[in-house]
This record gives C-alpha cells, sequence and structure tokens, in this order.
C-alpha cells in the first residue's frame, strides 16, 4: 500500500547517514558477502523464479549467475568513486569537486529476468553510499522479496535495501507515491514504454533524475560472409530465448542481398521444425 511505500523511504532515509559514512571497503566487503549469500541461495531462487513467472531452470540459473557477478562488479566501484581537481584562475588556488551520494535511490524492477533486474537495480546505488528501495513486479513479488533476504542475511544495515511489494491495481499509487517521497533523489526503471512514460513524467513533475530502459527492436544482421547456418540458429535462440520475453529479443532481421535467399530457405527449413501455424 501507499503507507509501505511511505514507510520504506522512511527506513531508508534513516538509515542513509550511517550507510554514506561507512568506508568503501567496508561497502565493498558488504556487496562480496551478499554475492555469496547470493549464489548459495541459487536453488531457492531457481525455484520461486519457476514458480511464479514459468520459466526454465535454465533461465533461472543464469539470473542468478549473472547477478551474482553483477553484485561482485559493484564491489570493486566502492573504492573508485573519484572527485576532481579543477584548475583555477587564482594563483596559488585549485578547486576540488567531491562526489556524495545522492540519498535514497529507487528501483523498479520487472518480471522477465527478476533476479538480473532487481540486483542490478540497486548494487551500483548501494556501492557509492546509497540507500535503497526496490519496487518488486507484481508478477515476481517472491522473487524480488528474496532478494531482499539476501542483503539482510548479508549483514546490511537495517533500512538500507528496502523491497515494497504490492497487489496489481495498487501499483500505479505505490509508484506514484514512492516518485513523489521527498526522501527519493534518483529514479531507475526497466519495463514498458508505456509504463515508461508514465514513470518519465512523474520524475520530470518532480524535477528528480530517472534513469529508463524500455522496449526496443532489436535487429540481428546477416553479412555476406556469414556463416548461414549459425545465422539461423542465432535468430532462433534470439527470438524464442524465454519465449521471447527479454530486452534483447531478436524483432528483426537484416540480411545481406548476397545470401538473402539461402538465409531465408535455411530459416524456412528450421522454422518447418515448429507445430503448424507457427510463423
Amino acid at each position: 500500500t501507499v503507507s509501505d511505500a511511505d514507510a520504506a523511504a522512511a527506513a531508508a532515509a534513516a538509515a542513509l547517514p550511517g550507510w554514506s559514512a561507512l568506508g568503501p571497503n567496508a561497502r565493498r566487503s558488504l556487496l562480496l558477502k551478499a554475492a555469496d549469500v547470493l549464489e548459495a541461495k541459487r536453488d531457492a531462487f531457481i525455484k520461486i523464479m519457476m514458480a511464479e513467472i514459468g520459466t526454465t531452470d535454465v533461465w533461472s540459473g543464469f539470473n542468478v549467475k549473472l547477478a551474482t557477478g553483477m553484485l561482485r562488479e559493484a564491489a570493486s566501484l566502492t573504492t573508485q568513486i573519484a572527485g576532481e581537481v579543477i584548475p583555477s584562475d587564482k594563483p596559488g588556488c585549485i578547486s576540488m569537486s567531491v562526489r556524495q551520494p545522492a540519498g535514497v535511490c529507487l528501483g523498479i524492477a520487472p518480471w522477465n529476468a527478476p533476479i538480473i533486474l532487481g540486483v542490478r537495480a540497486v548494487a551500483t546505488p548501494l556501492a557509492c553510499g546509497n540507500t535503497v528501495v526496490l519496487k518488486a513486479s507484481e508478477l515476481c513479488p517472491g522473487t524480488h522479496r528474496l532478494i531482499g533476504d539476501v542483503f539482510r542475511d548479508a549483514g546490511f544495515p537495517p533500512g538500507v535495501v528496502n523491497i515494497v511489494t504490492n497487489a496489481p491495481a495498487e501499483a500505479a499509487a505505490v509508484v506514484e507515491r514512492l516518485i513523489a517521497n521527498p526522501a527519493v533523489r534518483r529514479i531507475n526503471f526497466t519495463g514498458s514504454t508505456r509504463v515508461g512514460r508514465v514513470v518519465a513524467e512523474l520524475a520530470g513533475r518532480h524535477l528528480k533524475p530517472v534513469l529508463l530502459e524500455l522496449g526496443g527492436k532489436a535487429p540481428l544482421v546477416v553479412l555476406d560472409d556469414a556463416d548461414l547456418d549459425a545465422a539461423v540458429a542465432a535468430v532462433a535462440f534470439g527470438a524464442f530465448i524465454n519465449q521471447g520475453q527479454v530486452c534483447m529479443s531478436t524483432e528483426r532481421v537484416i540480411v545481406d542481398e548476397a545470401v538473402a535467399a539461402s538465409f531465408v530457405d535455411k530459416l524456412a527449413k528450421k522454422a518447418g521444425a515448429l507445430p503448424a501455424g507457427d510463423p
């Protein structure tokens, strides 16, 4: 509910001073611990992800593996947050810029790669000393809640990582409330263009920076020197992995004219193995 959204933002704001004051090596240690915990919960993640969104164990396992790497990559960033020395017109003086945490960061993650995109929404903000609120997808709240368990079990202080789940009917009100909350200073969203437009408009209304990853039309380009059998296999894999519900799913194929006829013939034979009526 919106009251839960308020509580999550308040918890993140209360935890911010302590977390942002923590040294980079301490934050790195906790992020590395989180990676280990996530890896150890592999079977639990696979089980709940398959149950909630009907995916395969291979895709679920890949989610765990990539998200684990993302946490370790974020851990490596904690000591790379650098300021800048700026020349001054006044003799004997220099100017300095120092990077500081922005505050509470809101991440809104989708269901199609929930572990990857849920972890990605919060890992780097945490590395930079921000606290976070992850707004879970209505289609996989258990998977996203388990991400919260990872950070808790890794020893992150209370309030640093907060997970908000909601019923589908409450989604618009919860998102609007989180974006409007004064404690929230940055927003990232992965999902549809339609909802991304709404998120951007809300963020703009409150003059808050927002990062959007929305729907695309991913092309696959086949050049005249391509291995056509490999290209056909790549098209099939790219179009049907996770039933096509990934942001880099092959949406269109651009083929060099010199090999177009041969490529289409091979693709038709590949498609012939599909059930009748499928394109």
